[in-house]
């Protein structure tokens, strides 16, 4: 069993549990224990929130590695490779020590059946005590309170956004979905929320648990100024911030959920003020408003956004700045809102190539031309896959214009799969 390769490993986690989703705290609680895990001896920060989790995710890994500590960061999903996942000083993990972590959870498991991100999780918090990582940032993958990473304790959390996505499995609306999303805070220990307007629920939760909560536009307020843009956190004031490398005006709210949590924990764990402004300049996360240049003179940006408040952010930012048109390359798996993804672009976009996604959620896509066309979307076309809708556009297109690739991490994972879109 030991000498698995990581595809090897990650076959057999996905075998293991009769269902791909299985949202409880008890399998992975097992596990950790028996592994000595469900409390690690690295500090851990959890990041929750419907989007922006990995770009808050990003700055504070960088934040901290800036601060001269070793870092862990696990996100979900990956683009192309699953070592993606599990970074370990801002780099990918090695797949031979992933695997070997995989052996480990394997080892002691004894028969404990755990979904395909469960195993993926307990196998990334073994990696990094193997490492000697000194703290680690985790990504929520679904929801909170039952989420595997919240089978830790953290030192303080952080609550991105609260918008509507996986209804099915949270909740109909923002109460609901902000309830099990509040799951991650902890009694006593901070907690960051980065939506404007957050549910009741959450706050609520806070409140009950006595989790100090700091929520931006309140207890955290930022702002521009001609020397750069400052966060004010309580009676703390940073000045003159280096703008963040992650591109998208939204990205200083994520970037200020960080600095916020950062402050609140300058005790248990101090990072100094040119640790926060380096890290605001190092942060790196792909596929999110990632803008690259092809050889033509088109512009390609690249935007894993599949949820309509995502969506809705995209086509702000496509609106700023003098361009030609923008083709959409669109992928959406079935069991997302394809039609408010294209409401939310209502407008942003020239023309629509609708890209078939494989799989046991895929849609094709005619299926999405379809929808797409429903939502009075135009011109549109509908293509069996991403390449071929990338074709499609990239012959439509003329210097001066851009080819926007989202809707999924499959779409723009497709997309850096296939090289077409290198530097």
């Amino acid at each position: 069993m030991t000498d698995r390769d990581l595809a090897a490993w990650l076959d057999h986690a996905e075998r293991l549990h009769p269902r791909s989703i299985d949202l409880s705290l008890e399998r992975v609680s097992v596990v950790l224990a028996r592994l000595a895990l469900e409390r690690p001896p690295f500090a851990v920060i959890t990041v929750g929130g419907t989007n922006g989790k990995g770009s808050c995710v990003a700055f504070l890994e960088a934040m901290l590695a800036a601060s001269g500590r070793r870092v862990g960061a696990y996100t979900s999903p990956h683009l192309v490779r699953y070592t993606e996942r599990v970074r370990l000083d801002g780099r990918e993990i090695d797949e031979h020590a992933l695997a070997a972590a995989f052996a480990r959870v394997e080892a002691v498991r004894d028969g404990q059946t755990l979904t395909y991100f469960e195993f993926g999780t307990v196998a990334a918090l073994e990696a990094f005590r193997a490492a000697g990582a000194e703290v680690a940032v985790l990504e929520v993958g679904l929801g909170g309170r039952f989420d595997a990473v919240n089978a830790v304790e953290p030192l303080g959390a952080v609550v991105t956004s609260v918008a509507l996505d996986h209804q099915e499995l949270l909740g109909a609306d923002r109460e609901a979905i902000g309830r099990e999303k509040a799951g991650i805070l902890r009694a006593g220990r901070p907690a960051v929320c980065g939506d404007l307007d957050p549910p009741l629920s959450l706050v609520e939760q806070a409140r009950a648990l006595g989790a100090p909560l700091l929520r931006l536009g309140h207890e955290v307020r930022w702002q521009g100024a001609a020397e750069g843009w400052e966060v004010a956190v309580g009676a703390r004031t940073l000045r003159g911030l280096p703008l963040p490398a992650l591109a998208g005006g939204f990205q200083r709210r994520n970037a200020a959920c960080a600095i916020a949590l950062l402050v609140a924990l300058e005790h248990e764990l101090p990072v100094d003020e040119r640790a926060i402004r380096a890290g605001l300049t190092q942060a790196r996360n792909p596929g999110r408003l990632e803008r690259r240049q092809l050889d033509d003179g088109i512009e390609l940006v690249l935007d894993v956004a599949h949820n309509p408040a995502a969506a809705a952010e995209l086509a702000r930012a496509l609106h700023d700045g003098d361009r030609g048109r923008s083709f959409a390359v669109i992928g959406v798996l079935a069991d997302k809102d394809a039609a408010g993804i294209a409401g939310a672009l209502h407008g942003a976009i020239d023309g629509w190539f609708a890209a078939g996604l494989a799989g046991p959620r895929g849609r094709s896509g005619e299926d999405l031309a379809r929808i797409l066309r429903s939502s009075d979307c135009s011109p549109v076309t509908a293509h069996a896959d991403v390449a071929t809708a990338f074709a499609a556009a990239r012959a439509a297109a003329r210097a001066g214009d851009r080819i926007v690739v989202l809707g999924s991490f499959h779409t723009v994972g497709a997309m850096m799969a296939a090289g077409v879109c290198s530097r």
